[in-house]
């Protein structure tokens, strides 16, 4: 059981400049100036406006955000998916241009096909590169006991539930042991019981790995319970109005949520959003 009993002192909000402030060296992933603005007969669309973020090696850092607030379009910023209006995004310092190598992502909808069996389906990605998948086999199993779903290694997603299919879906992404990791709102079309159970397996998979992880979200208790900092984003376009340091002790159990200190960051959190106008008062 993790206790954590001292309410820590307000976090003191940081411009989206302060955030990026790390050297470019000791940056993982490098946002700096990013605009993105989507063209069309109809009009354009301003879905992000001067983002700067550095993101640390080995960080867990979540994006938090109204629907509508570029973060799904931030994400596929940093994985080469969309090309940029202006600024640049740089992993290692070198300008994604397509995405990289040594990136797993993992969307909201786990994607698998249903006429591949699951081994098959955490095999894809090895198919996509034109590697040999009997030469990555034994780790897409050792991927399957990570997540106690070596039993289902010859069966077909259709068969089974949502919370198995989003964790093959994690295998996936992780099968050639990348570095950063992409989340899109993994959890958020799953119960409450299994995001919950997710949530643990995620937090035990990033303590073992370290593993630099990106994960959008629109739940901020889940944000708080997962994350070493939080970014709050508005909408209209996006962009970062604070940049949270979340003080929490790990390896985290899911009564963290029950402590003052974890009410104190969830709270700070709503009263952003509430300033923002994008959630209403309590009375």
């Amino acid at each position: 059981m993790v206790e954590q009993t001292a309410e820590p002192a307000p976090a003191a909000p940081r411009s989206a400049a302060g955030a990026a402030g790390k050297s470019i060296a000791e940056a993982y992933v490098r946002i700096a100036g990013l605009d993105k603005t989507y063209h069309s007969e109809r009009g354009d669309v301003e879905a992000l406006r001067g983002i700067d973020l550095d993101i640390r090696s080995g960080e867990f850092i979540s994006i938090l955000g109204p629907s509508g607030c570029g973060k799904s379009t931030l994400l596929k910023c940093i994985a080469g998916l969309e090309d940029l209006t202006a600024g640049d995004v740089a992993i290692r310092g070198q300008a994604v241009v397509e995405p990289p190598l040594d990136t797993g992502i993992v969307f909201q909808r786990d994607v698998l096909l249903d006429w591949r069996s699951v081994i098959d389906n955490i095999l894809l990605p090895i198919e996509f590169a034109r590697l040999r998948t009997a030469d990555w086999r034994e780790k897409a199993l050792e991927l399957l006991h990570l997540f106690e779903l070596e039993a289902f290694a010859d069966r077909y997603p259709w068969e089974l539930s949502g919370g198995m299919r989003q964790r093959v879906a994690i295998c996936r992404g992780l099968i050639r042991d990348p570095a950063l990791l992409l989340m899109d709102e993994p959890f958020g079309a799953l119960d409450a019981i299994t995001r919950d159970e997710l949530n643990l397996e995620l937090e035990r998979i990033w303590e073992a790995t370290h593993k630099t992880i990106v994960f959008i979200t629109h739940s901020i208790p889940e944000a708080v319970f997962l994350s070493g900092r939080v970014v709050v984003m508005s909408r209209n376009p996006g962009q970062i109005v604070e940049v949270m340091d979340i003080e929490l002790d790990r390896p985290r159990a899911l009564d963290i949520r029950e402590t003052p200190a974890f009410a104190h960051y969830v709270g700070h959190i709503r009263e952003i959003f509430e300033g923002l106008g994008v959630m209403k008062r309590g009375r």
